[in-house]
């Protein structure tokens, strides 16, 4: 058998290029981290500031988190894989897009939640136990977007952030 370097060279070539643009059809990956301090994090949950978004509170006092690998993703398929890093507290991860980050999501402070229709909640990870993982893929428009665990106290324990979705 005689190989031919040239013809070998452009389709391994070609099939280098496909493989790019697939990836670049196949859209982005953001993996994140939900998290807590603990057995405490829910500590000072009646006493403590209210963490969610565009209410001033001190996020250095957050006892809970999300963290993306990344924060500023491209207009397209986005895939978030979620896990869940805490050792005993079970999370979830709820996508919604936010139209000005200055204006606080519907939180009821007797449920303890955001009403994630009233928010615009676009899917989420379910609750997810301890060191578990799972995903869900949206076609995001630029904007910003907010990712928040809407079980009962965590968004005002500092369970959100936000993420930038370019052109």
């Amino acid at each position: 058998m005689v190989i031919d370097f040239k013809t070998t060279g452009l389709a391994v070539a070609f099939g280098l290029a496909a493989s790019f643009a697939l990836a670049d059809e196949a859209g982005t990956t953001v993996n994140v981290s939900l998290w807590d301090s603990g057995d405490n994090a829910m500590e000072h949950l009646m006493d403590g500031p209210n963490l969610g978004m565009a209410l001033g509170g001190d996020m250095t006092l957050a006892t809970m988190g999300i963290t993306p690998d990344q924060t500023t993703v491209s207009a397209g398929e986005v895939t978030f894989v979620v896990t869940n890093d805490s050792t005993w507290m079970i999370h979830e991860m709820i996508v919604a897009p936010v139209a000005d980050v200055n204006t606080p999501l519907p939180y009821s402070d007797d449920a303890m939640d955001v009403d994630e229709d009233a928010a615009g909640a676009l899917g989420e990870v379910p609750e997810t136990d301890p060191g578990m993982s799972g995903s869900v893929t949206f076609h995001l428009s630029p904007g910003t977007y907010i990712l928040f665990c809407n079980i009962p106290g965590h968004y005002a324990m500092g369970m959100w952030t936000t993420i930038t979705v370019t052109e």
